[in-house]
């Protein structure tokens, strides 16, 4: 467990609404939900993706990198990126592999045979939303690998929408019903802690003197 004083210590170099904030925003954070992007090429999606984990309390964004690797746009990301975990992957056996291990059930967002429109969706179970590429879709892999398929429901011409505008459509669904729900979906304390520090972290410019300054103090 981290040091709960050095924390308490921590706090005391942001203001007090910026503290309760970050306390607010954590005890609304899930792991129960995660995303994964597969090598999305315009840059500003996974960017949008990102933001969109933030806006509605997703702690961890995937990012499967075999064909194309950029940087998160700051500009869209809009800060998210401070906020939100991203876990990079070279390749989508190592990503899927990686989520499997953690629980989660894959879920490739796209039409099929046997697909699951969005109302519909179980939300009781741990589910990481699979995002193809703009053009491409999901890879044969992941369809393969998936446990389910899931739609989103259309009644116009366009038969497709922009992966960042899915993301948030689903994300807002789930999560709302997620909160609705009796199921323990929230951070465990050892997590929310851990958080704070990172967040602190990111939030301080003299972080690292800061902590030098509490170990001082408390030889």
């Amino acid at each position: 467990m981290a040091n709960l004083e050095l924390l308490e210590y921590l706090e005391t170099f942001l203001t007090e609404n910026r503290t309760e904030r970050i306390k607010k925003v954590l005890y609304k954070r899930t792991k129960h939900f995660t995303v994964a992007t597969e090598d999305v090429y315009q840059l500003h999606n996974t960017s949008a993706v990102m933001r969109t984990c933030d806006v509605f309390g997703v702690q961890e964004l995937n990012i499967v990198e075999e064909v194309n690797s950029k940087d998160i746009d700051r500009e869209i990301a809009m800060g998210a990126q401070k906020w939100v975990d991203l876990n990079r992957y070279n390749s989508v056996t190592d990503c899927i592999k990686d989520l499997k291990s953690k629980g989660y059930q894959i879920v490739a967002t796209t039409p099929h045979a046997n697909d699951c429109e969005l109302l519909d969706f179980d939300i009781t179970a741990k589910s990481c939303f699979f995002f193809g590429r703009e053009t491409e879709g999901l890879s044969q892999q992941v369809i393969d690998e998936a446990d389910c398929f899931l739609k989103i429901p259309m009644v116009g011409f366009t038969e497709s929408l922009n992966i960042s505008v899915s993301a948030a459509i689903i994300l807002q669904h789930v999560t709302s019903q997620l909160r609705k729900s009796s199921i323990k979906w929230q951070l465990t304390e050892k997590e929310i802690i851990e958080k704070r520090f990172d967040w602190i972290k990111k939030t301080l410019k003299d972080y690292d003197a800061i902590v030098d300054r509490f170990e001082l103090e408390d030889l």
